[in-house]
């Protein structure tokens, strides 16, 4: 398999879940600064000049939920993703929520574009951005977090995604130390192989 990917973006969520899967990959880099993601030679792997894409034996895949879901369904030992229909439920309520709402909140910052056309109204965006994230930080401690991760007591997807999206955090204005409970999940997955891998590599 091979990974594009971006350093610091929701692209390593998915280098975290295939380390934690055992999966090999080649992590292959896509320089933002060069916006190497407006080539047309990236466009040919993934139309929308975005990272994460997967190549994998049949294709080439996107969309960060959708590859976190592959990887649980190719190492399913690896126990990515529980058998239990209503936990993996709420295991995608998380990673659902951080997709459309706290994803989003933190690309006002500097994608205000995709939404307005006023560069007034960019600037108006980034200053919400430290409200909105903060807003959404409560909400993971209050009803997100079930226990030193997403679930509980063990790992999953959602906290793949989740512990990225937490390193954007102190860019955006929010002081991690506030959420008690986020500053226990943080350290709990800095102390994961998977994330000492991805850090050995450059990734984050």
């Amino acid at each position: 398999m091979q990974l594009y990917y971006a350093p610091n973006t929701i692209s390593i969520a998915v280098a975290i879940a295939l380390e934690e899967a055992g999966l090999e990959y080649e992590a292959i880099r896509i320089d933002f600064a060069e916006r190497q993601q407006t080539t047309r030679a990236y466009h040919q792997i993934n139309p929308k000049g975005r990272v994460p894409a997967l190549v994998v034996e049949g294709g080439i895949l996107t969309e960060t939920g959708a590859l976190l879901e592959l990887i649980a369904d190719m190492a399913p030992e690896a126990g990515l993703r529980p058998n239990d229909p209503v936990l993996a439920a709420r295991m995608r309520e998380v990673m659902f929520y951080l997709a459309s709402t706290m994803h989003v909140n933190h690309a006002h910052k500097l994608r205000g574009a995709r939404w307005a056309s006023n560069p007034a109204s960019f600037k108006d965006m980034a200053r919400k951005v430290p409200e909105t994230m903060a807003a959404s930080c409560d909400y993971i401690c209050n009803h997100g977090l079930r226990g030193p991760f997403v679930l509980g007591d063990s790992p999953s997807l959602a906290d793949c995604y989740l512990y990225v999206v937490c390193t954007w955090l102190e860019g955006d204005g929010v002081k991690i130390a506030r959420f008690p409970k986020l500053t226990a999940f943080m350290a709990a997955m800095e102390a994961r192989d998977s994330v000492k891998a991805v850090r050995a590599k450059d990734m984050l």
